[in-house]
């Protein structure tokens, strides 16, 4: 995912957009940034309503980067878009260094086998929903139908990537639907790091 975003990025940039995230974002003034984004993702990066991801947790620069896209139409969302383009290349660096602040922690349910887990999903998402790239969101306690949504959105090509769209292209509804419900029964902890 890094590489797709980054060369996205890099084209802006080269093209004379104005694109470039800060250089190193500030946790402390990114919490103060987190104040308009917590009705939705709570401050601490919990989500608070099913149709906003929990972002607490997840690498800086995934956060940045998607916050980038946000602002720069690259990706769109109604409420996402506006907010992002509200906020500075400053403001964005210091939001993702906030939420990648603390730290989140899945455990699988009671009676469940890593080897249960959805197979084209565990290499980047990992079994437990804690991604092991950079570059990959954390999928560990997501409402299933937000999952559900994310997926259909690549299927349908309302939303690209070179690996997700892809994989999406050739799963049924259900399918998606145990890839949403294996993930959003994980139970998921996000704390902040001291």
């Amino acid at each position: 995912m890094r590489p797709a975003v980054a060369i996205a990025l890099g084209g802006l940039m080269l093209a004379g957009g104005t694109a470039q995230p800060a250089m190193a974002g500030d946790p402390e003034a990114g919490r103060q940034v987190a104040n308009m984004c917590r009705t939705c993702h709570g401050i601490d990066g919990y989500a608070q309503i099913p149709i906003a991801p929990h972002i607490g947790g997840e690498p800086e620069k995934y956060l940045e980067a998607q916050l980038m896209a946000f602002k720069t139409g690259a990706r769109e969302h109604e409420m996402m878009s506006v907010v992002a383009a509200s906020l500075s290349a400053q403001q964005i660096s210091d939001v993702a260094a906030w939420y990648a602040s603390h730290e989140a922690v899945a455990t699988l349910p009671e009676g469940v086998s890593e080897d249960d887990a959805p197979a084209a999903c565990v290499s980047c998402h990992g079994a437990d929903g804690i991604s092991l790239l950079l570059d990959a969101p954390n999928l560990a306690g997501e409402v299933n139908i937000y999952i559900d949504t994310q997926l259909k959105a690549f299927r349908l090509g309302k939303r690209e990537h070179e690996i997700m769209s892809q994989i999406a292209a050739d799963m049924t509804d259900a399918e998606i639907r145990e890839v949403a419900d294996w993930y959003s029964e994980v139970e998921l902890q996000i704390e902040q790091v001291e």
